[in-house]
């Protein structure tokens, strides 16, 4: 597999002529990320990602997490990547000031997340589901709630996580049937069973914060019965600290085609006694809140169709490059050339870039529209942006992974024989690729 290079020229012209980032860097609350500024984070994200995630990429697909009597061990070095990462700021960046993010504009966030991803995928899903649980909390969970997990989700010692999927409930979640019995003091206990939890269970932090589905005994029929409960590994003591294991284990975890080095876990909740849950918002609101955090996911699972897309056209131009076979058919060459100069290949790896390039810069301006509907001191623009906003993010998670697939698969043609050996890495684009058109929302659903 090729190294990887973020392409942090292209990305700059989109933040700058696409996203039209300076403009919105002058909304308020923004004024310490200026060009200049973003310049440099994207360039120091680009340098941690080359030189610490990157190189786990082939490493956690050949070296799965695996799963031994309720414990989940990521691949090597995986555990010293995140550590580094969160350490550096990186999942704090897009979150506000009061509970220690840099609040920084997401369409800067977006950029260095298309590099994270780029880097390698399986490892940038657990910080991906961490950004779309906070945001859900922010949205509607209780001063309480927020203060007791939000600083240390923002700073990365903690980890989130989405539970919707059951056995028997996969998109269609009227079927959930997870259950929340309400307890005295507040809290309820959860009992149930939840599936394709993605980092449901890991060893790279000191907690994972579960966002959780389930139905309190009074709940009426169908979605609008649905509550959502934060449910930690570990419970939280009023001082911050980590308490007792909470009633939630991960019996299993699944063996798939790609992102292997990423965990996707079977969560029991409930076997001895109840998992201890809090209500975030109110009772039969939850797929509502929940939606915050899955049309954040479904944004963030479009850029990780962009970013893989990246990878995979890096790895297939360096291997046209160095590739020697057969001379061009326009008879400007009597020998052998490298493939690059032959015009099938020039036309599949220009389809490449055209199709992330573009895609790239359909996402930087959707999450500069983000930044306009939170941020815009006039009230008509912000609902303006939001209604664009509401309107690109499932055209971005649907066009830009099938094109992922795409890219990926015209990647292992420029190959040839060789992007079918497992050994070229080209492979391994393709199979990770081909999640995201299903998770977080089927394309044709």
């Amino acid at each position: 597999m090729s190294d990887y290079k973020a392409p942090v020229k292209d990305m700059l012209f989109a933040l700058r002529h696409l996203a039209q980032y300076e403009s919105n860097s002058a909304l308020p609350g923004y004024a310490d990320a200026d060009f200049e500024t973003a310049k440099a984070i994207v360039e120091e994200c680009a340098k941690l990602c080359e030189t610490v995630v990157a190189p786990l990429n082939p490493i956690g697909d050949k070296n799965p997490s695996t799963w031994s009597h309720g414990e989940v061990t990521t691949p090597p070095g995986f555990k010293e990547a995140y550590r580094q990462y969160a350490e550096s700021g990186w999942q704090s960046l897009q979150h506000p000031a009061e509970f220690g993010g840099q609040a920084m504009p997401k369409t800067l966030a977006t950029v260095c997340m298309e590099i994270v991803n780029s880097a390698n995928l399986s490892f940038a899903l657990c910080p991906l589901l961490t950004d779309g649980a906070t945001e859900a909390l922010l949205t509607a969970a209780s001063a309480e709630v927020k203060q007791r997990y939000l600083p240390k989700m923002i700073s990365g010692e903690w980890t989130g996580s989405m539970n919707l999927t059951e056995p028997q409930a996969g998109s269609d979640l009227e079927l959930v049937r997870t259950r929340a019995e309400p307890q005295p003091d507040g809290s309820y206990r959860i009992f149930g069973t939840k599936i394709f939890i993605t980092y449901g269970e890991h060893d790279m932090a000191d907690n994972i914060v579960h966002l959780v589905l389930a139905r309190v005994p009074s709940a009426p029929p169908g979605v609008k019965g649905i509550s959502l409960f934060v449910v930690p590994k570990y419970l939280v003591n009023d001082d911050g600290s980590i308490g007792a294991r909470n009633d939630v284990h991960c019996v299993s975890i699944e063996h798939k085609l790609g992102i292997k080095a990423s965990p996707t876990a079977v969560l029991q909740y409930g076997d001895h006694g109840g998992a201890i849950g809090y209500i975030v918002g109110e009772e039969n609101r939850g797929l509502e809140y929940m939606f915050v955090m899955m049309n954040a996911a479904r944004f963030a699972v479009g850029v990780q169709g962009i970013a893989v897309a990246e990878r995979a056209y890096q790895q297939a131009v360096g291997y046209a490059r160095e590739r020697v076979q057969s001379r061009p058919v326009d008879g400007s060459s009597p020998k052998a050339v490298p493939i690059i100069q032959h015009p099938d290949v020039k036309r599949m790896l220009m389809t490449m870039r055209a199709l992330t390039e573009g895609c790239r810069g359909l996402a930087y301006s959707a999450a500069a529209l983000f930044d306009s509907m939170h941020g815009d001191p006039d009230e008509e623009a912000r609902c303006r942006s939001q209604r664009r906003y509401e309107f690109l993010v499932p055209l971005i998670k649907g066009f830009a992974t099938e094109m992922s697939v795409e890219v990926a698969s015209l990647g292992i043609q420029v190959h040839g024989g060789m992007g079918f050996i497992e050994e070229t890495g080209a492979a391994q684009h393709l199979r990770d690729a081909r999640i995201l058109t299903i998770y977080e929302g089927t394309t044709a659903i």
